[in-house]
């Protein structure tokens, strides 16, 4: 009976969650995006394709490799509640390895901060996969992975792209993932668009160590919530 209670609950916020995305952004987040995005009009197809490629590689590694795979204790008698006191530990100790390399690059000037973008993907990655496996989920499998491609994708888009990402989470048993169906060039935009201002603060010198922790451990903060929204819906609903 708790759990049963502990489980309407949290589906409740993740409702909750899902629906709080469908407000429009603020004023200074809508334009922001409308200057990135005259910026991106300018840029050259061969430059965007470039990017594309890279960080379709650097994702279709933890789509197929097992390096992101590591041997956590799942016990599968755990309660729901349980199992998200577990995911909870899991993502604040991906935040702190997120904080520490975020300070060790920031600190380091724009060779290393340009460094920290693959770095903490992979961390951000890392952190899907563990999550995945305390709910119970099978992350060997392709179709789970790309379930989390989709999370990881709708956390760090904006706007209508976010909104539809979402729904597509909120309905995922009812399709069929397929990693042909990735958009890349928006999935790349769309992050990029995210971290893009906010990582130029890191490269600057004397401040690039303390911003690079704080932001990076927001960054983590922001992707265990939603990995536990997207779980919450996919296997309460």
């Amino acid at each position: 009976m708790a759990d049963d209670y502990y489980k309407e609950r949290k589906l409740k916020e993740a409702l909750f969650y899902f629906h709080s995305l469908q407000r429009r952004g603020g004023k200074f987040q809508r334009f922001s995006k409308g200057a990135q995005d005259t910026i991106t009009d300018k840029i050259p197809t061969t430059v965007h394709r470039a990017i594309t490629t890279a960080i379709r590689q650097m994702i279709e590694l933890s789509l197929t490799s097992s390096k992101y795979i590591y041997p956590i204790q799942v016990d599968p008698k755990w309660s729901f509640e349980q199992r998200e006191k577990e995911v909870r530990k899991v993502i604040n100790r991906y935040k702190t390895t997120a904080r520490a390399e975020g300070a060790g690059t920031g600190a380091g000037g724009i060779l290393l901060g340009m460094a920290d973008f693959p770095l903490l993907l992979s961390i951000k990655m890392k952190c899907l996969f563990d999550i995945g496996r305390i709910y119970g989920f099978d992350v060997t499998a392709f179709s789970e992975r790309v379930f989390l491609l989709q999370i990881f994708s709708a956390t760090f888009s904006s706007g209508e792209t976010r909104v539809k990402l979402w729904e597509e989470l909120r309905h995922w048993n009812q399709l069929t993932g397929s990693i042909e169906d990735v958009n890349w060039r928006v999935l790349q935009q769309e992050y990029r668009d995210h971290i893009d201002l906010i990582k130029m603060i890191q490269l600057l010198p004397g401040v690039g160590a303390f911003v690079g922790a704080i932001i990076n451990g927001k960054f983590l903060e922001q992707l265990g919530t939603a990995a536990m929204h997207a779980f919450r819906i996919r296997m309460l609903t």
